[in-house]
């Protein structure tokens, strides 16, 4: 049932005149359904009305800068103090989880900060206990882990591309809370994020996604259907925050239609989680070279393999 599922939804991944037709006819669907069941004055959009102007390239960039040097010190503090860290971003399809996580990691060592995005399970992954290809990336001490996409597949996408039975969704509602306890009394800071994109601010991106060749490669296998399942996908969102949302490991909310201000956001709200301090670092002098071993170097490779240099 699985494959013939994974098949079928395969097809629609390739942005072709059919994909388009799919996707137009499932969002006049969910245009149609919001218009029924939402205020005249609806914006599609969580906070519409109250939010902020979109942040300015400079504006960002320098508060951007300065978050990434916190996550910088932060890093110190992790490796010198043996901390475990992990950090969960799910959220709607196109809702800005990978710009986030790349804003998080684009100025620490990827040895310290280390991001999972896991494919769908193999034959034998399939045959595990669920968490368990999870639970191999699991952090040691000095490391942060980022999942991009979680366990929480199993209480999304493969419930409502009905990727999993209704009795193994039931039991990882019940199950995850007590998997969570386990991992936090275990000494693991555990982080979870949601990324809550708006309606209309979610079908300007699929519909760059589809007419922009540099994004295409963003459009997988589920992202489509999300479209066409909107309702389904806030069901089970709302459903999975009222089984995990627990006091020792919350789902934080993220209003994600300004992608720079989300970063930001996340960013600042994630440092102000832990209670880090940047570690005195040794004055570091640059050495001179050794020249009692000098030689020509550069004549040695002159007439190597050099590549055209076509800029």
């Amino acid at each position: 049932m699985q494959r013939i599922m994974l098949k079928r939804v395969a097809r629609i991944c390739v942005v072709t005149e059919n994909a388009r037709s799919l996707y137009k006819r499932g969002l006049n669907q969910r245009e149609n359904m919001a218009e029924q069941t939402a205020p005249e004055n609806s914006s599609g959009s969580l906070l519409a009305e109250t939010a902020s102007p979109k942040l300015k390239r400079k504006e960002y960039e320098h508060a951007l800068r300065d978050l990434q040097s916190e996550l910088c010190s932060l890093q110190d503090w992790v490796k010198e103090t043996g901390q475990r860290i992990i950090v969960v971003f799910e959220g709607r399809d196109a809702a800005g989880k990978g710009g986030t996580i790349r804003a998080m990691t684009e100025r620490v060592s990827p040895r310290t900060f280390r991001v999972l995005a896991l494919p769908a399970p193999s034959d034998r992954e399939k045959s595990q206990m669920y968490v368990q290809r999870y639970l191999a990336h699991f952090p040691a001490a000095g490391e942060i882990v980022i999942f991009d996409r979680s366990w929480y597949n199993r209480a999304g996408v493969e419930h409502v591309m009905e990727l999993c039975t209704k009795q193994q969704y039931k039991r990882f509602l019940e199950i995850a809370p007590q998997f969570e306890k386990y991992v936090v009394d275990s000494g693991i800071l555990l982080i979870k994020y949601w990324l809550e994109v708006g309606n209309k601010e979610q079908k300007r991106r699929f519909e760059a996604r589809i007419d922009d060749r540099l994004r295409q490669w963003k459009l997988s296998a589920m992202d489509l259907p999300s479209r066409e399942r909107w309702f389904d996908y806030s069901k089970a969102r709302d459903k999975m925050l009222e089984a995990t949302d627990t006091e020792y490991a919350p789902w934080h909310i993220v209003h994600s239609d300004d992608k720079r201000r989300a970063r930001l956001n996340v960013i600042s709200h994630f440092l102000s989680l832990i209670p880090y301090k940047a570690p005195q670092r040794a004055t570091v002098k640059l050495p001179s070279r050794d020249k009692s071993k000098a030689y020509d170097d550069e004549a040695s490779i002159k007439n190597r393999r050099w590549i055209k240099e076509r800029y």
